[in-house]
């Protein structure tokens, strides 16, 4: 999922933290809202319709976990994403968090690479399990609801990440993605790999579904023909 449109509210009574966290999430392109307590939160997300929400737990006025179960009892929030960032980390606070309605729990302090990486991971993975299509190209039909990918009628066994890396390359056929672009989508900014980690896996993919729909862009990265 590209950052293009998308909008964060973020929900934090320290300012220094809320200037941080904006500042990260406006580098990546994403449309920044910002409350500084639970119940300015509720308001602007009534306003804004975004689609990740960031609440910090202690908060005044409303706080965390009492904004996010407001916000999951209404219908129009049924598919926005909700994370918890917060210095807390007691097991019974997660807990609770996840009982009402939270989709991920990140304690602060947090690398700025790191977060952004988790938002985006969020973002993906909610896109593919609300509402992604099959999508087919000659024989090899690619379901991301079910995670699978069908050679003709044969389910083709693809490891996690391989699987990945064909959704990303096939969410936009024709369009070259650098190797940076694979690396932090797929792998994460902050996750250390060999350099030739995205080749290996690639080879992996066409030994599985053919040589034919994945071409090699030299010097760039790769694309996924149709």
């Amino acid at each position: 999922m590209r950052a293009n449109s998308i909008k964060i509210l973020i929900a934090d009574d320290e300012p220094d933290v809320l200037e941080f966290i904006e500042y990260n999430l406006m580098r990546e392109g994403y449309d920044v809202i910002k409350a500084s307590n639970g119940k300015q939160a509720i308001e602007k997300a009534m306003a804004e319709k975004p689609q990740l929400i960031l609440l910090d737990i202690m908060m005044p006025e409303i706080d965390g976990i009492e904004t996010c179960r407001q916000l999951r009892a209404k219908k129009e929030f049924d598919n926005t994403i909700i994370a918890f960032l917060t210095a807390r980390n007691e097991d019974f606070t997660q807990v609770q968090g996840f009982d009402i309605g939270a989709d991920d729990y990140i304690t602060k302090p947090v690398k700025p690479r790191l977060l952004v990486s988790r938002l985006k991971a969020l973002l993906r993975r909610t896109q593919t399990e609300k509402g992604a299509s099959q999508q087919v190209f000659g024989d090899i039909t690619i379901d991301p609801e079910k995670f699978l990918i069908f050679k003709g009628d044969q389910p083709v066994t693809l490891a996690k990440k391989e699987f990945e890396l064909v959704q990303l390359l096939a969410s936009k056929p024709g369009k070259v993605f650098t190797r940076y672009e694979i690396f932090s989508e797929i792998w994460g900014q902050d996750v250390i790999v060999g350099d030739r980690t995205i080749d290996v896996h690639i080879r992996k993919v066409r030994e599985k579904i053919g040589e034919d729909l994945i071409k090699t862009v030299k010097g760039v990265g790769y694309k996924f023909d149709q």
